[in-house]
């Protein structure tokens, strides 16, 4: 005798179907096969005790349980339906109605027998579509989530006998049908920070506008109370908008990683990531025996912002080099490898020195000779050399946070940002791997960023007076051609070549002197 269904497991982002088989044969016992884990043997006693509870008395002969395919690793407690559902139907002689091999199957199951939520949903409901399955059944917290794919009918179950009830025919549960693009059209660029609250510091949303027009890195300087946390949360606010198959992208990172919760739908606001300085390396790139998303994939399409740069370890800070310039991160296990996306803008803020006041237009430092400069240099080179622009803050005086003038709001400027955006969108319509202009190589910086010569003078001048460093060279160029697409203009012009050059204040070998 032998029942089939399907489950499903998840690999970074992407999902793959597996099917589990039942078998009866002679002799006695209950064996699960194809590299279970802990979770996955485990199941057998929570899957005996629901069967119990809900009145099923199961055939006691040996029991063969085989999740295919047997060479991939099988984790979590998501199989408990399957095998659930395929034990009544082989071992307690319960005939369903429907096919059940033409639905994916998930949940776990609680003593009593109800269902509890899972992780993954989305990239195995896509999965399942994409298999031609017709149905999904799952806990009934876990629909809305997967109802975000369509042409699949989701039947979200709260207990094993609903499910029992459903594919015998005796119980009609209509499939969830969610409308995506209606919810994501009333819910996109929906942020509670705005621009408009802030008072004063024009130059520092002068940088941000910058920052999120060319997809930039940027580091905020500054004494504590400027400012800088504030700053940096409301820049989700005007960036572009999320497209769908960016919100998808999102979605599907949270959902492997557990953080939609219950009535989860479509990811419609750019991520706004805020790990304290205390991170691990593995929290941050993603990691553990069976691989999670981290930090830098869960601001994907967002924002990352790092607070108080030097207090984060050294080794954390260094991990995200290569996911800076790749835009993805790789992580390798004996037995797998997973990839999670990783295309995010690093917002980073941080106090000039030890007690906070170095530079302040009022307070003195207190700390003592080489203090600044050591403390700077907790920040690698390498790392800074992948930040674009560099801003100091400075306090907000007491006129200008008194005051009642109306400011700019976000959507006034995230305007702006989306025409600038689609002047780059044309730029590099030929490059699938480049959106903006943060993300041009060297080569390209040549070609697209030309100056005339009274502009090469100029950034010559500069470099040499302010004691900017050779890395500095491009991150000016590409800054400024971002400022050029701000203003409509074609060519970059040499006040917007100057404005950029202002950007690279810890590069200047006399900053910290």
């Amino acid at each position: 005798m032998l029942a089939t269904t399907f489950g499903a497991a998840v690999y970074g982002v992407s999902a793959t179907l597996i099917t589990v088989e039942i078998s009866i044969i002679k002799g006695a016992g209950t064996s699960v096969v194809g590299l279970p884990d802990n979770a996955v043997k485990e199941s057998l006693q929570r899957i005996d005790a629901a069967l119990k509870n809900e009145g099923y008395n199961q055939d006691r002969k040996k029991t063969v349980i085989n999740l295919a395919p047997a060479d991939i690793r099988k984790e979590g407690s998501s199989y408990d339906l399957p095998i659930a559902l395929c034990l009544i139907n082989i071992s307690c002689g319960v005939t369903y109605a429907k096919d059940i091999s033409e639905y994916v199957i998930l949940g776990e199951l609680a003593l009593d027998g109800t269902l509890r939520p899972i992780k993954g949903v989305l990239p195995i409901a896509i999965e399942a579509r994409a298999q031609g399955k017709k149905g999904f059944i799952l806990p009934k917290e876990n629909a809305e989530e997967a109802s975000i794919v369509n042409k699949l009918d989701v039947i979200g179950v709260e207990t094993l006998d609903e499910a029992v009830r459903f594919l015998k025919g005796e119980l009609e549960i209509k499939p969830l049908v969610t409308d995506t693009r209606e919810i994501f059209q009333h819910t996109v660029n929906n942020y509670e920070a705005d621009f408009s609250h802030v008072q004063g510091q024009e130059n520092i949303k002068r940088a941000m506008e910058i920052a999120a027009a060319g997809g930039h890195n940027a580091i905020m300087i500054g004494p504590p109370g400027a400012g800088k946390t504030m700053l940096a949360k409301r820049l989700p606010s005007i960036l572009p908008p999320l497209t769908l198959a960016e919100a998808l992208e999102t979605t599907k990172i949270h959902s492997v990683a557990g953080k939609l919760g219950g009535k989860a739908t479509l990811i419609s606001k750019r991520p706004f990531r805020n790990p304290h300085h205390t991170i691990s390396d593995a929290a941050l790139v993603g990691g553990g025996s069976f691989p999670q998303p981290g930090e830098i994939s869960l601001a994907h399409n967002g924002v990352l912002f790092l607070d108080e740069l030097p207090e984060f370890k050294r080794t954390v800070l260094e991990v995200m080099r290569q996911p800076l310039e790749e835009r993805k991160v790789s992580i390798s296990r004996t037995r797998l490898s997973v990839e999670f996306p990783s295309s995010f803008m690093l917002i980073a803020s941080m106090n000039p020195c030890p007690c906070g006041y170095y530079n302040h237009p009022e307070k003195d430092c207190t700390c003592p000779p080489g203090a600044v400069e050591k403390y700077l240099n907790r920040v690698s080179g390498p790392l800074l050399d992948r930040i674009d622009l560099h801003v100091e803050v400075t306090p907000v005086s007491f006129d200008q946070i008194s005051s009642t003038r109306k400011n700019e709001t976000s959507a006034e400027i995230r305007e702006r940002v989306v025409k600038a955006r689609e002047v780059q969108i044309e730029r590099f319509k030929e490059y699938p791997d480049i959106h903006s202009n943060a993300m041009m190589p060297a080569e390209m910086v040549k070609v697209i960023c030309q100056i005339d010569d009274a502009g090469k003078a100029l950034l010559k001048k500069a470099m040499e007076r302010l004691g900017l460093s050779a890395r500095a060279y491009d991150r000016i160029l590409k800054v400024s051609r971002t400022i050029a697409d701000l203003a409509g203009s074609e060519n970059i012009r040499n006040e917007q070549l100057a404005e950029a050059i202002q950007y690279r204040s810890l590069d200047r070998e006399n900053w910290a002197g």
